[in-house]
């Protein structure tokens, strides 16, 4: 079966894309999945990071990473697609090309949105970037806070707008900063702790929403 593709895109920068690639990725290899990373943002954290844990964490679950240009995108995922089970694909920021290219690859857009005005504005243009291109998305609630009513505040906006969020909240915890420091996920890091539980619901639920789209169509 080819590759499930996973796009993650988010207009506004410093959403927490590349942390949320790289954690899913890191779930996702765990769990005996064969995985590949498209980095194709010019900033190139994700491949960054990848090296950096190539170094300190010989031994983690293997990641394959492309580091490309965002216009060979397209030929790239048509190598990856029949050697992997899925591949995560970073986008840049404010690169409407680039990102346009990625949604309309993917079998999901997870979109990454954290407490902020900014965030939230920014997240209609890039949901409606995936409704043009017929991209199912899927808004993940990022960095909350663990109290107070701006979680509240956040949710009831995103609903006004009709977006579909996930029932999977990551808040904003230090170990998924700490373990991309270590090269690591936070699976691998903390693997008992609150954040790994978390991704490891939000790894389950995106496979559970493309398991549901297969048998709409």
């Amino acid at each position: 079966m080819a590759a499930r593709i996973i796009t993650i895109a988010q207009q506004k920068g410093g959403a927490g894309k590349t942390t949320l690639a790289a954690q899913l990725a890191v779930t996702w290899a765990r769990r005996g999945q064969s995985v590949g990373l498209v980095d194709i943002d010019p900033q190139r954290s994700l491949a960054s990071w990848h090296a950096w844990r190539a170094e300190h964490q010989p031994d983690g679950a293997a990641l394959h990473l492309s580091d490309v240009a965002g216009w060979r995108l397209g030929t790239e995922l048509d190598r990856l697609r029949d050697h992997f089970d899925v591949v995560v694909i970073d986008t840049p920021p404010h690169a409407e090309t680039e990102a346009r290219a990625a949604v309309r690859a993917g079998d999901i857009l997870l979109l990454p949105v954290q407490p902020s005005p900014m965030d939230l504005w920014a997240t209609r243009s890039t949901a409606e970037m995936a409704e043009k291109e017929s991209t199912d998305a899927l808004i993940v609630m990022n960095r909350m806070p663990p109290r107070g009513k701006l979680q509240e505040i956040m949710l009831e906006k995103l609903l006004e707008e009709g977006l579909p969020i996930a029932h999977t909240t990551l808040g904003n915890r230090v170990a998924f900063a700490a373990s991309m420091m270590e090269g690591q996920g936070v699976v691998e890091y903390q693997p008992r702790s609150t954040a790994a539980r978390e991704i490891g619901a939000l790894a389950t639920e995106v496979f559970a929403t493309l398991k549901g789209r297969d048998k709409r169509r």
